[in-house]
Parts: C-alpha cells; sequence; structure tokens
C-alpha cells in the first residue's frame, strides 16, 4: 500500500471582547451568576426582535483583513434551525451563504519554512447556552448568559498536513486575535474552542472521506483527537475497511473519539435568510480606517525574526506571541547597544520566567527596553559575569532603575586587573596540584575546576574568560 497523508481543516469559534452581546444590550462578560446576564432577546422570547452590533462587524473584518480576506462589502445573516436546550429560540443567528469575509490565507513557519493555509471563510454567528450538570441536582440546568455572545468561526481549506501543523496555525491564530484586540482568547473560559475535520488519503489520489470531531476544548486536545483520528483511520485503510462520513465526540479524558452521527443521520440545518434583519453593508472607507489599525502580525513578526535574525521557530514564537514582549525585543534591537542573540536570551529565558512567576506582563514590570540593552552590552564586554546579569535583571524587573547604579550598588562588576587577574591564576595553580597535574598528563577538562576555583576565590568577580587565558598561558609555560 501507498503512503496515507492526513488533511486536516480546522473550524475555530473566537469569542468576541466586545462590551455587549450581537443582538442586543446585555453585558458582555465571563463569571456571571447564571441567567443574570439576559433579555427577552437573548432569551428568544416571542415578537422580540434583533439588532446586530456593529462593533462585532469590525471585529470580523479586521480579522478578515489579518488572514488576507475578500471583504464581501454586503453580507447577511441566516437563520441556522436546529433543537437543543440552550438554544432557546431553536434556531441560531449565523451566516451561510454569503459571509462577511471570503476567501484568505495565512503563512506561518514549520521546521523554520513558510507554509500558507488557506482560509475558506470567516463569519460572524450568535453563540448558544450552557447546558450545567451538577451531581447536586437530579436533572439538567440551563444557563443562557451565553447567548448571543459574538462569535467569529474561520474555516481553513484543508491544506494542514500534520498535528503539528494544526498546532502551530492554532497558536498564529490565537497571537493574531491577542494582536488585534478582538478576543481575550481564554480557553478555559470556552472564549477560543475548535471543530476539526480529519482524513486519509494517497499521495497524489483525491482527497479521503473526512470525520469531524466536535468537543476539542484545548490546543493540546486539538493535537491528541488529531493523532488518535490519523491512527484509528490507517487501521481502517489497512485493513481494507471503508471511512464512513461522521461527526465524532472527542473524549479527552479517555483519549478517544466516540461516534455521535453519521452522514444519514447528519443534521439538516434548513438556511434560511434572517428576516429580521438587513444586509451588512461595509464602506470601503470604514475597511481602510480598520486596516489602518492593524500592526504588523506575530506571524510575520516570527517569519522576519528567523530569516534575519537567525532566531528558530521556539524563540521566534516566544517573542512574538506577546505584543509587550516583541515590542520590547524590537526596541531593544534598535538602541544598537546589544545583539540581538543576547536580548533573545535574555526575554525567552528569565524574563519570561519571570512573567510566568509573578503573572505579570513585561508591560506591567519596571524593566524598559533601554536597560535591557545597557545589561546585555554590560555582560557581552564582560563587565559583569552571566550570574550577575541575572542579578541585575531581576532588579530591573521588580524595581527599575539603571543597569550602572545596580552593578554598582550591588559590587558585580567584573575585575580584569591583568595584574589581580595573574595573582589570582598563581594561588589557584599552587593550591590545586592535583588538578594541575591532571591537565599536564592530558585530561584537559581539569582546566574547567581551576577556573571554578578562580571565580569562587573572586567571589565570581573575576573575568572568567580572561582568567582562563592567563591560567592556560601560565601552565604552558610549566611544561
Amino acid at each position: 500500500m501507498a503512503e496515507l497523508e492526513s488533511v486536516i481543516g480546522l473550524e475555530i469559534h473566537a469569542e468576541l471582547k466586545t462590551n455587549t452581546k450581537i443582538f442586543c444590550g446585555c453585558k458582555n462578560s465571563f463569571g456571571a451568576a447564571p441567567n443574570s446576564q439576559i433579555c427577552p432577546v437573548c432569551m428568544g422570547l416571542p415578537g422580540t426582535l434583533p439588532r446586530l452590533n456593529s462593533k462585532v462587524c469590525d471585529y470580523a473584518v479586521k480579522m478578515g483583513i489579518a488572514l488576507n480576506c475578500e471583504i464581501n462589502k454586503v453580507s447577511r445573516m441566516d437563520r441556522k434551525n436546529y433543537f437543543y436546550p440552550d438554544l432557546p429560540k431553536a434556531y441560531q443567528i449565523s451566516q451561510s451563504d454569503i459571509p462577511i469575509c471570503g476567501k484568505g490565507s495565512l503563512d506561518i513557519l514549520v521546521n523554520d519554512k513558510v507554509r500558507t493555509i488557506g482560509i475558506t471563510r470567516i463569519h460572524i454567528e450568535e453563540d448558544a447556552g450552557k447546558l450545567i450538570h451538577d451531581d447536586e441536582y437530579s436533572g439538567t440546568l440551563c444557563d443562557l448568559n451565553r447567548c448571543g455572545v459574538p462569535l467569529i468561526e474561520i474555516v481553513t481549506e484543508p491544506d494542514i498536513r500534520s498535528s503539528e501543523e494544526a498546532r502551530i496555525f492554532l497558536e498564529n491564530i490565537r497571537s493574531i486575535l491577542r494582536y488585534i484586540g478582538i478576543s481575550d482568547c481564554k480557553m478555559q473560559e470556552g472564549s477560543i474552542r475548535c471543530d476539526v475535520n480529519v482524513s486519509m488519503h494517497e499521495k497524489g489520489t483525491p482527497l479521503g472521506v473526512r470525520c469531524e470531531l466536535k468537543n476539542v476544548n484545548s490546543f493540546s486536545a486539538a493535537v491528541r483527537g488529531i493523532e488518535y483520528e490519523i491512527k484509528r483511520q490507517t487501521a481502517i485503510i489497512e485493513n481494507n475497511g471503508q471511512i464512513e462520513r461522521e461527526t465524532r465526540r472527542w473524549d479527552d479524558k479517555k483519549g478517544v473519539s466516540i461516534l455521535m452521527r453519521n452522514k444519514e443521520n447528519a443534521q439538516d440545518y434548513r438556511f434560511f435568510p434572517e428576516p429580521d434583519l438587513g444586509a451588512v453593508v461595509i464602506s470601503d472607507e470604514r475597511i481602510n480606517a480598520l486596516k489602518a489599525e492593524i500592526p504588523e502580525l506575530p506571524n510575520k513578526k516570527m517569519i522576519r525574526y528567523v530569516s534575519e535574525y537567525g532566531l528558530n521557530y521556539f524563540e521566534a514564537f516566544m517573542i512574538a506571541d506577546v505584543p509587550d514582549k516583541a515590542e520590547l525585543f524590537e526596541h531593544c534591537i534598535k538602541t544598537g547597544k546589544c545583539s540581538h542573540r543576547s536580548a533573545a536570551n535574555r526575554i525567552v529565558g528569565e524574563i519570561t520566567k519571570y512573567v510566568n512567576d509573578t503573572g505579570k506582563s513585561v508591560s506591567e514590570t519596571m524593566l524598559t527596553a533601554n536597560e535591557l540593552a545597557e545589561l546585555c552590552h554590560s555582560a557581552e564586554k564582560g563587565v559583569i559575569s552571566s550570574s550577575s546579569a541575572k542579578i541585575v535583571l531581576l532588579e530591573l524587573l521588580s524595581s527599575g532603575g539603571s543597569t550602572e547604579n545596580i552593578i554598582s550598588r550591588l559590587g558585580l562588576a567584573q575585575n580584569s586587573d591583568d595584574e589581580y587577574l595573574s595573582k589570582l591564576a598563581d594561588e589557584v595553580i599552587a593550591d590545586n596540584k592535583r588538578s594541575v597535574d591532571d591537565f599536564k598528563n592530558g585530561k584537559t577538562n581539569a582546566i574547567g575546576h581551576l577556573i571554578g576555583q578562580a571565580m569562587k576565590l573572586s567571589k565570581g568577580k573575576a573575568d572568567p574568560q580572561k582568567i582562563k587565558e592567563i591560567i592556560l598561558n601560565k601552565l604552558k609555560t610549566e611544561e
């Protein structure tokens, strides 16, 4: 049998962080008491009329511009009909034939190479409510607070070829949503979730029958679900079976997908135009104004960081994923005081650890780009050791101030005086005869112990590179 290839498409639902819901004036926020943020409109009471929140359209257009989509200047809302207890109207207002955003694409980095993933469409719709199952109750409760929360759904072309590509694509989408400020992307609150379509086929042949995975609530769950489906479908094909068109529920705790319905039992949503809402019209002026608000996006930053600065994907992602980290890096480089490698290492390492440990963002710390550049410069020039640089950075993050003053106040400057280092080397050589003999007998790694002793005696203030050179020269002279 020829090699099988996986083909993956994603449907990503992102909640928009507007102040109010999509069709009424109820507050759009997470965590309120059940059924405390509802009105006759989002409860679906007879006779109520929806009114479209214009900010929802603006946010959808901004995402469309970010994903290089065709913006439909005239689109419409449709009714998607189905019955479920958390959908009080028995229909969801969405978009079917004419979405607000059409075809587009997103460039991502996979194995340090650019991959282009096609976007089929982006449309706007309202969210449904939430069913609550609790051991304290004999039945099921329904919280309608989420009814009418505005969503965009981003649908990709079947261009993704592995779970790793899917993960990277999802990470890029999340970063872009944050950069343009339209979603908080808190997966633990359900702000971003996705459905996954997976099929298998032999390379060079038509695409296979796809199965859809529902209930995928995290990026890591998406990766696990894709990998499970690839294995499940591959086993069926290798045993001469036929893949059935199915919708399956992903059970992340058990690590399996479970059949929900097959093609014969697929839901017919009976889409038809929403009679209570007019056409959605977006002018050229509005599109251009929204486009002007969009900064350089994280996927483009990552590609630039890899090509211009030689960072790997992980480093580029760790910096570009969060706007204030990227801003810190960019401004630090612009000072011209330090190398991009030194700045990247500090941001990916100690700075990321600090913000993770404290829960602060970079912009909430006391660190400035200029002082980070000064710190990196001091470390590169050997003014302070790597361990001292960490101490200074922690001071800059927590208390601010200047790198120069902190080094002086804490007495962290390295001693590069040749006379002092020469005497220090003599003392180390005299007190560590065994290591000296080991080195002379060919055990070159013994030099590490001698340097370590010199650093200990100098309380970390000796320039390690210079003391190494001096000790080596003295040992060679004795031979």
